[in-house]
């Protein structure tokens, strides 16, 4: 990937049609498990709240806990841009950013993609309601 880190924009993740939403993540780093939230999410990727972000360009697999499903999905993604301690701003300059990293979904197959934005689908019509979802979806069409 060409962008460093530190400059690198929730743009980068994929589609703009964001929703904030907040979903426990179960990771493993080195030997810990680690439990996190999102904190919005899209069809191609979500950005991951936390203290302790991966390094830009891990793959890793994490289980995203989804409400309206019995059991979580197991996704692969790859960590495309973080905001930590040391790729923050200092205040003074502009708002410190929440810490955390931003994650593109990386699909085993289209059938996979497919359900998963389907899914993705329903949880921004239920954050935002079904015309903000439609004036969305035709905004970032």
């Amino acid at each position: 990937m060409a962008n460093d880190d530190s400059t690198s924009s929730a743009a980068d993740v994929g589609v703009p049609a964001r929703a904030p939403i907040e979903l426990k993540v179960d990771y493993k780093k080195l030997n810990t498990f680690i439990a996190d939230y999102t904190k919005n999410i899209s069809k191609g990727g979500t950005f991951i709240k936390t203290e302790r972000p991966l390094k830009v360009g891990t793959e890793f697999v994490f289980k995203l806990f989804v409400p309206s499903r019995a059991a979580p999905f197991t996704l692969r993604g790859t960590v495309a841009w973080i905001h930590s301690a040391e790729t923050s701003p200092p205040p003074s300059i502009q708002p410190i950013p929440e810490r955390g990293m931003g994650i593109r979904f990386l699909y085993g197959d289209h059938n996979q993609k497919r359900a998963f934005e389907v899914v993705v689908e329903d949880l921004i019509k239920e954050s935002l309601g079904e015309l903000a979802f439609k004036k969305l979806m035709e905004h970032s069409a």
